[in-house]
């Protein structure tokens, strides 16, 4: 039962970076794919029937936490309180920013939330990479469970340090390019024109540093948890998961190259899955992983009881079909590509 919702946190996350990641990269790159109001436009028409669905994900994973693992939900957010706290001030703005851009015809006004909103949807991506390669790394939990960190020390990946030094940040770098790499092509696959041919350049070139990025985020991982590589040789479902996403990043060059920009989404989609999933799997049962070992929060030891975790499973099917539903319904009423909607509707 402990595995089983470990799983089902594992897939709502994933579920969350994969659908909010695609807005985040599109808004954190739309100052540079669209250059006029009209192009703007275009691009929030793009993400704009998806943006707050996809942010309710997140909501869904703070759910499963709390009823399955709550000392797991305890521990991470008063211990990544501070990034926890820009986290949310970037979705608030985030979601202001779409909304009142065009409330008034100036185009100083226009132009303050478009900056507004690319900041704020940079931020997250690098925020939510750094918090994981914290989970990675290791954090001074107590015996009670706890930990604090300050925003960053030396930056040295040596203690005492903070939620930011050098192998977090380069995870949230990571992060970042990877997710403005996923919007880029979500944009070229829902977009035509101006916007689509600059959103297809964007993305290739973000793929070599995408691609160099995660060689040197694998290598520092190798270098300070060499016990995370050792799981691909004894758990074949992580080293499934890790060739998954090798096959995910291939798919998506091949797809853009070819022009095949929902097949190149598609596998930049399967490329973000099979990270986590690769690392989710290696890391099982740990999810707070404690500089002693003996302390770390696992899906064993902080589980909540076993009734509560059948109870859980009563409505877990009905709420993520009832998820994916909605999704499935949005994709298909805004199928196709889209176009700047006329002033005064809509973005």
């Amino acid at each position: 039962m402990n595995a089983l919702w470990f799983a089902l946190a594992s897939v709502v996350l994933a579920g969350y970076v994969i659908l909010d990641g695609f807005d985040f990269g599109a808004g954190a790159l739309h100052l540079f794919v669209a250059k006029t109001d009209r192009q703007r436009r275009e691009v929030l028409a793009a993400i704009g029937p998806f943006w707050d669905g996809n942010e309710v994900w997140l909501l869904a994973a703070g759910g499963v936490l709390f009823l399955a693992f709550p000392k797991v939900l305890g521990a991470g957010l008063s211990g990544l309180y501070l990034p926890i706290f820009f986290l949310l001030w970037a979705l608030i703005l985030r979601g202001i920013a779409i909304e009142f851009r065009s409330h008034v015809e100036d185009p100083m006004w226009r132009g303050l939330w478009d900056v507004v909103f690319s900041v704020a949807s940079a931020l997250p991506p690098v925020l939510l990479g750094a918090a994981l390669g914290n989970l990675l790394r290791g954090v001074p939990l107590d015996a009670a469970g706890y930990f604090a960190l300050p925003l960053w020390t030396d930056l040295s990946i040596t203690p005492p340090f903070g939620v930011l030094d050098g192998y977090t940040i380069l995870a949230g770098v990571l992060a970042l390019v990877a997710l403005s790499h996923h919007g880029a092509l979500f944009l070229a696959w829902k977009t035509d024109g101006e916007v689509h041919e600059r959103s297809r350049k964007a993305a290739a070139r973000l793929f070599l540093p995408l691609l160099g990025l995660w060689f040197a985020a694998t290598w520092a991982t190798v270098a300070l948890r060499p016990d995370l590589f050792q799981q691909l040789a004894v758990r074949p479902l992580a080293l499934a998961a890790a060739l998954f996403a090798v096959s995910g990043l291939v798919t998506a060059f091949l797809g853009r190259r070819r022009g095949r920009h929902l097949l190149a989404f598609v596998g930049s989609s399967a490329f973000l899955l099979g990270i986590l999933g690769s690392t989710v799997v290696s890391s099982y049962p740990v999810m707070i992983r404690s500089l002693d070992p003996a302390l770390s929060l696992t899906a064993l030891n902080a589980a909540s009881s076993a009734t509560s975790l059948r109870t859980g499973l009563l409505w877990w099917p009905f709420g993520f079909a009832l998820a994916l539903g909605y999704l499935a319904l949005l994709l298909h009423i805004h199928r196709g590509k889209v176009g700047a909607p006329l002033e005064g509707e809509g973005y």
